[in-house]
């Protein structure tokens, strides 16, 4: 410690990172994409409601924003959506719009125009995982029916409308990958059936064109094939996880015969929430840019014919599963411990990087950041649990003892965590309570024997290594084991409320939009993860139910607890919340719950942000007692 850093205690630290400061970065930029000198992204506005833009950054550096307010490029497929945009060659954009769902061709000088019919009724219909060719959008078309009832198909139109969507492929509940031939003749792509997530079980097929003949290549119910590109009108590449991890392989076209490309106890892809992602991409001279690791992902070139990879030697530390490539270049989302998600571009030949947008403007002194360190400790039955610790850190003011801590819980469940810098996790270091991210027992990047031991387990497993992770902490002596909170979101508020009820290892919880009550959940909820309890508890059984759900145990909390809700989330209805609330109130157990107007699932407004965090630091400097 230096000895000019003042001391006081743990939780008051005066810190430069405000809640406005983290409610206004965030930008949520995705899905880049790269065309010589030109770069396309997308962006989000948390000062204008959280809309979504498409910015194009042209050969001479000129950046502008493509779609101006009210327009806002974002897809309510699956109701996670995805990439909202594809490019029109020639100029152009095709993108979904969020009010009403339809697609809109943009020509340079042009206001958007429709080129999908409207909808019936609100959002009926909506479009995702958009592909141009031949003056074609081939896409997936999801419709909404009178009767509640929803279903999927693969459509194409003309680019430029006045011709109602083809159906060519239908007779799955999902659909993904959308990918052509290059000779125009199959089109190859990735679909899965209800009870099925897709890191359970997917198929990739290949239809003819000319007379819809299909045929299916790879995959099944215990295989998660992801992501099909064509080498050439005989080839395709795609991930499969029938090693055990998810690792890129080659196929005829007809199936007779697929080979591993490079063979990896690592991931080379994430979980499919969202539609529209690529983990590789291929190059003009054959080889191949491929994601790969475990946890954090890194950027390497694959010769296909050695199986040789070879790392970028970048300043980045991770980059996310969503790569474009013009031949020669890629364009990626990459992100580093002391580095914000960035939109960059890489010179394959060079190996140059060219940064071009972050999503923080201004980042305070490094001396406030924490500086993250991934962890393993044992879990229930000595099983390891993966972890990642962001200690305290502020150059000014030091605090006596050990801090207190907040151990965040990630959200899918069937996802995880990153080292990316985030202003909201250092927004609570920099005032002196450090955070760790567990990445428990069922979380992606670890292989599929890891992800599936949440596998019925759901509400075990989680909560079990999220108490190891707050035990471990206190043992290790990095935390006061009597200050020790936990916070998660959606799946992770689940498992904060979950472990609150099981185990006072806790001095609070704070939920984002939780999941309380298994069988209203499923009831309610949208059609993508309907059926997902299904795999994470088993089918629906009152006992079972009421024996894990927190709801059913609510008699077990005994700390304070935060609920936080948007009132417009169709993915954990506000009653999740609201429920649990009442239930700890009629048992007088200490709960606030707040609540947000126009708030879906993920909170997007910038004073929505700002005011959470606020009363999120609040709360834990009430439980902690500072």
């Amino acid at each position: 410690m230096s000895p000019e850093q003042a001391v006081q205690p743990h939780g008051t630290w005066p810190s430069p990172i405000s809640t406005t400061g983290v409610a206004r970065s965030g930008l949520r930029l995705g899905f880049p994409t790269v065309s010589g000198a030109e770069m396309w992204w997308s962006e989000d506005r948390p000062l204008e409601g959280g809309r979504t833009t498409i910015v194009h950054q042209d050969s001479d550096g000129t950046r502008r924003e493509l779609l101006a307010a009210p327009w806002n490029a974002r897809t309510r497929v699956h109701e996670y959506g995805g990439r909202p945009y594809a490019l029109v060659p020639g100029g152009g954009v095709v993108f979904a719009n969020l009010a009403d769902q339809r697609l809109y061709l943009l020509l340079p000088g042009a206001e958007p125009e429709a080129i999908t019919p409207e909808p019936g009724h609100e959002c009926a219909l909506r479009y995702a995982d958009m592909v141009v060719a031949d003056g074609q959008v081939w896409c997936v078309r999801e419709r909404h029916h009178d009767d509640g009832k929803i279903s999927r198909s693969i459509v194409s139109l003309p680019v430029r409308g006045g011709a109602e969507p083809l159906e060519r492929v239908t007779g799955s509940d999902f659909y993904a990958g959308l990918t052509l031939s290059p000779d125009g003749e199959h089109l190859a792509y990735v679909c899965w059936d209800h009870p099925r997530m897709p890191w359970n079980g997917t198929e990739l097929r290949v239809t003819r064109l000319a007379d819809g003949a299909t045929r299916t290549l790879r995959g099944g119910p215990a295989e998660s094939v992801l992501s099909p590109r064509w080498r050439d009108d005989r080839h395709l590449y795609f991930v499969s996880d029938s090693s055990g991890w998810w690792n890129l392989y080659l196929v005829e076209r007809d199936g007779s015969s697929s080979r591993a490309l490079c063979p990896l106890q690592e991931e080379c892809a994430g979980p499919l929430w969202q539609l529209g992602g690529l983990p590789y991409t291929p190059l003009a001279d054959g080889r191949i840019v491929l994601l790969h690791g475990r946890g954090d992902m890194r950027l390497g070139i694959l010769d296909p014919d050695s199986g040789v990879l070879t790392d970028l030697d970048t300043p980045y530390g991770g980059w996310h599963p969503s790569l474009s490539s013009d031949g020669h270049s890629v364009a990626v989302i990459a992100y580093g411990a002391a580095v914000p998600r960035s939109v960059v571009r890489v010179d394959t030949s060079t190996e140059r990087v060219e940064e071009f947008r972050r999503d923080v403007g201004e980042l305070p002194d490094p001396a406030y950041l924490p500086a993250p360190r991934t962890v393993e400790f044992a879990g229930r039955s000595g099983r390891r649990v993966h972890a990642i610790v962001y200690p305290p850190s502020n150059p000014r003011v030091r605090g006596e003892g050990a801090p207190p801590y907040v151990v965040f819980v990630h959200g899918g469940p069937t996802s995880h965590s990153l080292s990316a810098l985030d202003l909201e996790k250092a927004f609570f270091t920099s005032r002196g309570i450090g955070v760790l991210d567990v990445n428990y027992g069922g979380s992606t990047g670890y292989g599929r024997a890891y992800r599936d031991l949440l596998h019925g387990q759901w509400g075990v497993v989680d909560v079990e290594d999220s108490v190891a992770a707050a035990e471990w902490l206190g043992a290790e002596g990095l935390a006061d084991p009597r200050r020790i909170a936990i916070r998660g979101g959606s799946a992770g508020g689940w498992t904060v409320m979950a472990a609150c009820c099981s185990s006072d290892v806790f001095a609070g919880g704070v939920s984002y939009y939780g999941v309380s009550a298994l069988a209203s959940f499923v009831a309610t909820t949208h059609d993508f993860e309907s059926r997902y309890i299904d795999w994470l508890v088993g089918p629906e059984d009152s006992g079972l139910y009421d024996s894990r759900e927190p709801l059913g145990r609510v008699a077990g909390v005994t700390c304070p607890m935060l609920l936080l809700q948007g009132l417009s989330d169709p993915v954990v209805p506000p009653a999740q919340s609201q429920t649990f609330a009442d239930a700890l109130a009629e048992r007088g157990v200490p709960c606030t719950y707040l609540t947000f107007e126009g708030e879906a699932h993920g909170f997007r407004r910038a004073e929505t942000r700002s005011a959470a965090l606020a009363t999120e630091l609040a709360f834990y400097q009430q439980v902690f007692r500072v």
